[in-house]
């Protein structure tokens, strides 16, 4: 077994991590519990390219108990946890390749690592891995039956190369999946990137004027929770829609450039380039703060704060200080990579453990199906959803209604009336 990782001795460390994921996992671990003896993955190569954290640990662990064969990367540079990697690679004997803080170079390299196995099933968040997949396609059409996709940039990502007809093999989007975004991304993200602005700065929210770049779902949780810890929430958004929904949820909305007057915190949520630039930075007051929530560092314009600056320092290992041209000073948190990995430990289990069963029944999916599937990007199938949405309410002891045989009638026809 071939691996990367910063050093095996902290796979004990990391083993202890994975369990207290486990133990909060209930779905997933069911899920293992019916595949393990029956393994409808032996003999499936499965790369994976995710967020190495110890709710990843308990993927590996449910993929590999179903006979998959696995190979695994990091999906960004600052969101590995080392001591995850090292158990992962050591008492789960998987090749991993996954460093904190790696170059992006040395990025790339591990995605071409970890690609090696030729493998017939790629799981992805950010689509990074899909993408360098289609460069060497041509070594590797003979082994691929499709992938999927964890996150929202990385489905639209792979949605623009089935429009322009560059898809070359069919993807499921995850992410899609209610089971996911309304649950990982609006109430993980609310949550953890919160977390990780309050472990690098320990600063109070209660007071701040909170500027919230986007409110789609991952929006909606951060406003959703920053609002619930005292803030003044202030959302910017250019979908006149969402900009409304958040004016009728309470907050109030603005263009970046008037907020960027007032604002104290600032969290870009948009999967977009250049939400906070230039003629944003002049104008912010001094001790703001930044932080972005979304997938890739392009939304805070880092090259920015670099022009503005007469000088800049590290007020811990994950928030740097900027001195303006101005004499104001701005603080940007994780380098401007997604807060809530670079700066704390990511979404909470519970809600990673219906995500990760959406990835692992899509694997399932593309292994037994894969033949009457085109090169396309799939929706979850619905009732994949309900099944998820049943066993996590099961796992809390929640019951709910069913219908009764005439309200089904009722409901599927349309003969009654007034």
């Amino acid at each position: 077994m071939d691996h990367r990782v910063k050093d095996t001795s902290l796979a004990e460390n990391g083993k202890k991590k994975i369990d207290w994921a486990e133990a909060h996992m209930p779905v997933l671990v069911a899920l293992r519990k019916k595949y393990e003896e029956s393994k409808p993955l032996s003999g499936t190569r499965v790369t994976g390219c995710l967020h190495v954290t110890k709710e990843t640990g308990v993927l590996v662990r449910t993929l590999k108990a179903a006979g998959a064969e696995l190979s695994w990367c990091g999906c960004n540079p600052l969101s590995t946890q080392d001591d995850v990697a090292a158990s992962i690679a050591s008492n789960e004997g998987v090749s991993v390749y996954a460093v904190r803080g790696v170059s992006t170079e040395e990025y790339y390299q591990d995605i071409h690592s970890a690609m090696s196995i030729r493998p017939n099933i790629t799981i992805d968040d950010g689509a990074d891995l899909t993408v360098e997949m289609h460069k060497e396609l041509n070594g590797l059409a003979s082994a691929i039956k499709g992938g999927t996709e964890e996150t929202t940039t990385g489905v639209v990502r792979l949605r623009a190369m089935e429009r322009a007809g560059k898809l070359k093999y069919p993807i499921i989007a995850v992410n899609d999946a209610e089971t996911k975004h309304d649950f990982d991304n609006y109430y993980g993200t609310g949550q953890s990137a919160l977390d990780g602005i309050i472990r690098a700065t320990n600063v109070l929210i209660s007071g701040k004027n909170l500027v919230v770049a986007g409110y789609g779902h991952v929006g909606k949780g951060i406003a959703r929770k920053g609002s619930g810890l005292g803030a003044n929430v202030i959302v910017t958004e250019v979908n006149p829609i969402a900009a409304l929904k958040a004016k009728l949820d309470g907050y109030s909305v603005s263009t970046m450039a008037d907020a960027a007057m007032i604002g104290d915190l600032f969290i870009t949520t948009t999967g977009c380039k250049g939400v906070i630039n230039d003629q944003h930075v002049t104008k912010m007051k001094n001790g703001a703060i930044l932080a972005n929530a979304g997938h890739f560092n392009v939304e805070i314009s880092v090259d920015t704060l670099e022009h503005q600056s007469v000088g800049k320092k590290d007020i811990n290992q994950h928030t740097t200080q900027y001195d303006l041209k101005n004499g104001n000073r701005i603080y940007l948190i994780g380098q401007g990579r997604l807060v809530n990995l670079a700066a704390a430990e990511g979404h909470p289990s519970e809600v990673m453990d219906m995500s990760f069963a959406n990835q692992f029944l899509s694997v399932l999916r593309l292994a037994q199906n894969n033949s009457k599937l085109e090169p396309l990007v799939y929706d979850i199938e619905k009732s994949q959803d309900q099944e998820i949405a049943l066993a996590k309410l099961d796992s809390m002891g929640v019951k709910i209604d069913k219908l009764t045989s005439e309200q089904q009638t009722y409901i599927q026809g349309f003969s009654e009336g007034t």
